[in-house]
């Protein structure tokens, strides 16, 4: 089984930067998809990129497109998220997620999530 665990969340001023992480742990070998989501108050959890165990099928959501970056690394599974630029409409629970499956943005295809850690960007 695959165990999730996201850190680096905090508070930021918008035009700041985060860089996320999410530790995997587990048998990883059916693991082929990871992703990021996040989820604001009141609104329902989104897609915003994904990547392969291979490092490929990069899927960025438009909003975070130019200013988002996913990446990884295996040696040390673990998987980032660099945030530039941000707005306080980034505000958010991110989770990361994966999944046995071709990647997509789509909340609703991956089946390990983390517990999710706060972003918040101030105005």
């Amino acid at each position: 089984q695959v165990h999730l665990l996201e850190s680096g969340g905090g508070s930021v001023q918008t035009g700041g930067s985060l860089r996320l992480s999410c530790a995997v742990s587990g048998d990883t070998r059916r693991t082929y998809c990871m992703a990021w989501f996040r989820q604001a108050p009141g609104k329902e959890r989104e897609g915003i990129a994904t990547i392969t165990s291979n490092g490929g099928s990069l899927l960025y959501a438009d909003s975070v497109k130019g200013r988002f970056t996913i990446s990884q690394d295996n040696a040390k599974k673990t998987l980032y998220l660099q945030m530039n630029s941000l707005k306080p409409e980034d505000s958010g629970i991110y989770y990361c997620a994966a999944v046995h499956n071709w990647c997509t943005l789509k909340v609703d295809m991956y089946d390990i999530w983390g517990q999710g850690t706060q972003v918040t960007v101030a105005s």
